[in-house]
């Protein structure tokens, strides 16, 4: 019998699902603590939203929408079992106020930010501009629901002040992080 050289095949895709679930929690984690620039106040969280979708944006490009549709899913999930159950431990009551905010921007952010970066490895070369526009579209959509929801409010002294170092601190970040992209090849190796 001639011995054939049989490579195992298994689907590692969960490790990249967990990873962006923890760093899904994290980032909502992160949320609390706070730094000043220019006199505003601004989440730590900020250097973890670009991170999410490039993980997302891996997911897309090495196991197709379905895995990532699961890892959006799971990873928003987690936000609220996390927000329960640190509630829970630390004996504060629970409001559904508490994550609606984080949840819908999340799960809204990423989709639009899925479809978008799907259109684009399907129907061009995904050029690095485009996907560095994707990255900030995402962002942007995540910070219009977040404020919609969960501040309720669009008008604060310094809410535009800190939107913007926002967005310019993050798209800093993202232009790394397209760079990374585009480096990644479609499909499994």
């Amino acid at each position: 019998m001639s011995k054939k050289s049989k490579k195992d095949s298994y689907d590692d895709s969960w490790m990249y699902i967990l990873l962006l679930t923890t760093i899904t929690i994290l980032a909502y984690s992160l949320s609390t603590y706070t730094f000043k620039i220019a006199g505003v106040s601004l989440t730590y969280s900020i250097f973890l939203l670009p991170v999410l979708y490039l993980i997302a944006n891996y997911i897309t490009k090495k196991y197709y929408c379905e895995k990532t549709i699961l890892a959006i899913v799971i990873s928003s999930i987690s936000i609220v079992i996390f927000t329960l159950i640190m509630n829970f431990a630390m004996g504060k009551s629970t409001s559904i106020s508490i994550f609606t905010g984080s949840f819908c921007a999340l799960v809204v952010s990423h989709l639009v930010n899925l479809l978008i970066y799907r259109f684009l490895n399907s129907n061009t070369e995904a050029p690095f501009l485009l996907v560095l526009l994707n990255y900030m579209f995402a962002l942007v959509t995540f910070y219009a629901f977040y404020t919609l929801i969960y501040l309720n409010m669009i008008i604060l002294d310094n809410y535009w002040l800190g939107y913007f170092i926002t967005l310019v601190i993050q798209t800093i970040m993202c232009i790394g992080l397209a760079y990374l992209d585009k480096k990644i090849k479609l499909g499994r190796e």
